[in-house]
């Protein structure tokens, strides 16, 4: 059996979390949740994380600069912003996803979660390794 992908979902209001917790622990994942971004670091430096979901508007710490943040932690996680699209368009941000909050259904936040979470990095199973281009020069 595969081990379940763990979520961290990080929400300032706590009845958008828990039904964002539920979503997800139904669907086959593990869930770790936060409510402020100081929590979501030390959870995030934590433990290891196979995606993560935060919400934009945030008091203190907005989601932008947690998920820069993050990223500075481990940028090959995957992070999803949910939030008000014209708001977060008009920021810089490195995030992977921008979502909708209000337009977003649980069937395309799951799909996007899916996508996102089954990534692969390093090279695919029974693919030949590339030489280092140094190597290539020197046969050449």
């Amino acid at each position: 059996m595969r081990p379940k992908k763990i979520i961290l979902c990080v929400d300032d209001n706590e009845q958008e979390l828990s039904v964002l917790k539920f979503m997800l622990a139904t669907n086959g994942y593990r869930v770790v949740s936060a409510t402020n971004g100081r929590d979501a670091i030390d959870i995030f430096s934590d433990t290891q994380v196979d995606l993560v979901l935060s919400d934009f508007s945030m008091p203190q710490m907005d989601g932008s600069q947690l998920v820069d943040r993050l990223k500075q932690i481990a940028a090959h996680v995957p992070m999803i912003l949910l939030g008000d699209p014209q708001r977060m368009s008009s920021q810089m941000h490195s995030a992977d996803a921008l979502l909708a909050k209000k337009n977003c259904s649980p069937q395309e936040l799951l799909e996007r979660i899916k996508v996102m979470s089954a990534r692969k990095r390093g090279p695919r199973k029974g693919a030949q390794r590339m030489a280092p281009v140094a190597e290539l020069a020197v046969a050449s």
